[in-house]
């Protein structure tokens, strides 16, 4: 039997002070909607009961399935196990679970798809967050931006809607850390932003914690630039001109001017910045080699507990 028009995958992770508000506007989205839709909800391995409450909807409403992750495994990986699932026939939306990201653009972004787009990803016009926040976000963004071998757009998250044949160009892309907003601009194909005011979150916390950013930022800087690792070798090229230079005009001091340069300052001034430098070299090095030595381990991104498909549960062996 052919699938629907369009699929919506929502990674979830604690959000069961959310989850009530989440599947009305979405059910209501699916009411008052031509297009005929299903959703993907995944479980991201909550330890409230967002689990539960998914499991009990997805029995009763064979439009909605329920993806269970054995433990967390993170935002990105729930959307790739998302995204392994679909049944849809011309696009998918992918949103968080926080009602950050509106349901009801889907309207707005299918326009899109109706005239040749593949991808039609949100810009967010406003931040609703801390100004310490927006800043960094900011200045992550247009760093990767400048040093990406793809055009990664400033305040494009993962929220977008995507042709079919777009997700199934990200499912043939095996790479451990995931960064699904950087490998759906790689694929290339016809993009287009639509801006939108982004809100705060409707209830909870964001389960983002600071290491989860900084591992997310790593994960676009390292997977979609050889930049840092270029960066060494010219920056060692900087450090050697200015070392020949500082020795020519040692050399020149003591042959025509007469003494030299001493002191214990300088020479250890010199000893921790070349110290500094090798431990520099050694630490982007590592970022590569640690990518490497994941992917060859060739362990899967997420394993499934459980899945609810078409009101049909199944347990995972």
């Amino acid at each position: 039997m052919e699938g629907p028009q369009i699929n919506i995958i929502v990674p979830l992770y604690n959000e069961s002070l959310i989850f009530n508000e989440l599947i009305d506007r979405i059910q209501k989205l699916i009411s008052d909607n031509t297009l005929s839709i299903e959703v993907f909800l995944i479980d991201d391995g909550s330890t409230d009961d967002t689990a539960e409450k998914m499991r009990l909807l997805s029995l009763a409403n064979s439009k909605i399935h329920s993806l269970f992750l054995s433990k967390n495994f993170g935002q990105q990986k729930a959307i790739a196990a998302g995204l392994e699932h679909i049944n849809a026939t011309e696009a998918v939306l992918i949103m968080d679970g926080d009602l950050q990201d509106p349901p009801e653009l889907l309207n707005t972004f299918y326009t899109h798809i109706q005239d040749g787009y593949d991808v039609v990803y949100a810009i967010r016009k406003k931040r609703k967050e801390s100004i310490i926040k927006v800043f960094f976000y900011g200045l992550f963004y247009k760093v990767l931006s400048s040093i990406s071998d793809s055009k990664i757009f400033l305040d494009s998250g993962d929220f977008s809607l995507i042709s079919v044949r777009v997700a199934n160009a990200l499912n043939q892309m095996p790479e451990k850390g995931k960064f699904i907003r950087g490998m759906r601009s790689w694929v290339g194909f016809r993009q287009k932003g639509v801006e939108y005011d982004r809100d705060k979150r409707y209830a909870g916390e964001s389960k983002y914690s600071t290491k989860k950013l900084i591992q997310l930022a790593f994960n676009g800087l390292f997977n979609f630039s050889d930049f840092p690792i270029k960066f060494i070798a010219k920056f060692a090229i900087l450090i050697i001109g200015i070392s020949l230079t500082y020795f020519t005009y040692v050399v020149f001091k003591k042959f025509f001017l007469g003494g030299v340069p001493d002191g214990f300052t300088a020479l250890l001034f010199m000893v921790i910045l070349f110290g500094g430098i090798q431990l520099l070299a050694i630490g982007i090095l590592g970022q590569y080699i640690i990518r490497v030595f994941f992917q060859v381990k060739n362990r899967p991104d997420y394993i499934l507990s459980e899945k609810i498909v078409c009101s049909v549960a199944s347990k995972t062996e």
